[in-house]
């Protein structure tokens, strides 16, 4: 019951994408549109923000090439605060039933189409655990639809999983969305993104593994000292 419950979900959801246009959503769009989507958004915020938060879940859920406009566009049209708020729940909510839909729908499919990156995923885990999986969120080792399902092969509980993802995917999200703020001065997604900024989560995605070997560092016995006995004056 559960398996159906997740296939009839996950096709709907994909019914519902393919009724929109390819163009429907872009950065011209958002330009262009932004004074009365905005307009819109304060006359009806209840359900602009429930429009919104939807439509980002099936994103997410779909692996839709959207996530990067539509955060710019919560940044744009919701405020950075609200902004992050929606789209850090609704991409954890989206990635959580990539997951389900790969552990209890795919898994046969997912397993023998991608049995090496499986393998890989669960060395990762079980050499570094929740750290390769914030790290895996913080710099894409895999693309972001495919750690959504190898990770629901794994052994993870899915509430670790979905505070992991989160906290590893809210760096990225907190720079989109105020970007998004800043909406009429970009001319392309890659402008966000810049070397710098790269880096910088790069960086921020050896936190983890810094953390982890602190705490086995702090864990280590302090070595013995023994006090050297002073040879014996026995004299025969």
């Amino acid at each position: 019951m559960k398996r159906m419950g997740l296939l009839v979900l996950l096709i709907t959801l994909a019914a519902l994408s393919l009724l929109l246009p390819d163009s429907w959503l872009s950065l011209g769009a958002l330009q262009q549109h932004h004074a009365q989507w905005q307009a819109w958004v304060d006359a009806h915020f209840i359900t602009a923000a429930g429009t919104f938060f939807l439509l980002y879940v099936v994103s997410t859920a779909l692996s839709l090439p959207w996530a990067s406009l539509l955060t710019l566009a919560g940044g744009a049209l919701f405020g950075w605060l609200p902004g992050i708020i929606m789209v850090s729940l609704a991409s954890t909510l989206g990635a959580s039933l990539s997951f389900l839909a790969a552990r209890y729908v795919l898994r046969d499919w997912v397993s023998r189409r991608f049995a090496k990156a499986v393998t890989r995923i669960n060395q990762g885990l079980a050499s570094d655990g929740v750290a390769y999986l914030l790290t895996l969120r913080l710099v894409p080792l895999f693309p972001f639809f495919l750690v959504n399902l190898l990770l629901g092969l794994t052994r993870l509980p899915l509430l670790t999983y979905a505070w992991a993802s989160w906290l590893g995917m809210l760096p990225a999200t907190f720079v989109y969305v105020l970007a998004g703020r800043e909406l009429g001065q970009l001319t392309s997604t890659g402008d966000i993104l810049s070397p710098g900024l790269l880096l910088g989560l790069s960086l921020l995605a050896l936190l983890p593994w810094a953390g982890k070997l602190m705490a086995r560092t702090l864990r280590r016995p302090p070595p013995s000292h023994q006090t050297p006995t002073a040879p014996s004056d026995n004299k025969e």
